[in-house]
């Protein structure tokens, strides 16, 4: 399993400067986060973008929009396989764009001070009533509104995460990549509930009890704070999240043939044997997972193959063509090309980053 890094683990986050404990306590919305975790802490602005491209596990690309200007530059983070997050206090004007070969979201919040942020042609000023939403592939540009006293938390989360809640949603995966609107309101009640997910989430890693520096326990935060985002923030598939409760129920068919797949699904699956396990035939099986999940039945099948596949990758330490035909599949080429298409990386850079 893909290890946290905790302030007791043995295994500290890469330190490019080690120094003494962080700036002195303030009065903000997230007091003093992720204060056990300095990364960097010098007057050497590289030092920054460097540690933020680390922070990120290459994720990231940045750059100073100007010149390197002088001043304190700090980075306090933390970095699991699903997500990282990074709290920065530095005057530095950067630009971060998306490396390749990894989809991620980022959600940027304000501690103090306010941050001037672009996203393409959409602008925001980013404080602690307003944060920034960045999509897979997308570029940004932070300017500090105030060169002192400005910080800001940036939380990078796995597209992988958002996918799959988005499947819990609605009962069926993305059918093109979700891209959010930029600015998120967080003085609206649904804003609010992002912003004391993500507070309890920075709360849950400074906390010295063994018990939240479980992988597990921060996944399930950070699970629920991904669903937040979803039902909170307006993006291209709103339309399909339903207010007011769970998704419709889907036909008795549907529910056999989806019951049928999660029971097999480490086996080889042809229509012919979902559309026997529904009792009808393959066209009506066919026009019914269209549409109810948007998706051919086969898609599906391979759609949650490579999901099941991606999560033990992470979790284990087994060679990845052990793990893929642990899954029913049976040609490694087309998997990896398969797997390229779904997750923007191969096989074997997932597993690079257990």
């Amino acid at each position: 399993m893909a290890e946290t890094l905790t302030p007791d683990s043995g295994h500290p986050p890469p330190t490019l400067h080690s120094t003494a404990a962080g700036a002195p306590r303030e009065v903000n919305a997230v007091p003093e986060p992720l204060r056990t975790y300095l990364i960097s802490k010098s007057r050497n602005p590289v030092d920054l973008l460097n540690a933020a491209t680390l922070l990120f596990g290459g994720s990231v690309a940045t750059s100073p929009l100007g010149g390197l200007c002088g001043g304190d530059h700090e980075l306090r983070g933390v970095a699991a396989h699903d997500f990282a997050v990074g709290y920065f206090a530095s005057p530095l004007d950067v630009r971060v764009a998306s490396a390749q070969g990894r989809r991620s979201y980022f959600v940027n919040i304000g501690v103090s001070g306010a941050i001037s942020a672009a996203r393409g042609s959409l602008r925001a000023t980013l404080d602690r009533s307003t944060a920034g939403v960045v999509n897979p592939g997308d570029s940004q540009e932070l300017r500090p509104v105030r060169a002192r006293g400005t910080r800001f938390l940036g939380l990078r989360i796995d597209a992988a995460l958002v996918d799959q809640e988005f499947r819990a949603l609605t009962g069926h995966p993305p059918l093109s990549p979700i891209r959010f609107d930029f600015a998120l309101d967080l003085g609206t009640s649904k804003g609010r509930a992002v912003r004391l997910l993500v507070r309890s989430l920075l709360e849950q890693l400074d906390s010295g009890d063994p018990l939240f520096q479980r992988s597990d326990v921060q996944h399930g935060q950070l699970r629920s704070l991904v669903t937040a985002l979803l039902l909170a923030q307006p993006h291209s598939h709103t339309a399909e999240l339903r207010a007011g409760g769970p998704p419709p129920g889907h036909p008795r068919a549907v529910r056999v043939a989806l019951a049928f797949i999660e029971a097999n699904l480490t086996e080889r699956i042809s229509l012919s044997d979902i559309a026997q396990a529904a009792h009808c035939s393959p066209r009506t099986i066919s026009s019914a997972f269209r549409d109810r999940l948007g998706l051919s039945p086969l898609s599906y099948v391979r759609s949650l193959r490579l999901d099941r596949i991606r999560a033990d990758i992470l979790a284990s330490t087994d060679p990845v063509g052990t793990i893929a035909y642990r899954w029913g599949v049976s040609h490694l080429g087309r998997f990896a090309s398969a797997y390229r298409d779904r997750f923007a990386e191969l096989p074997s850079d997932t597993a690079a980053r257990r």
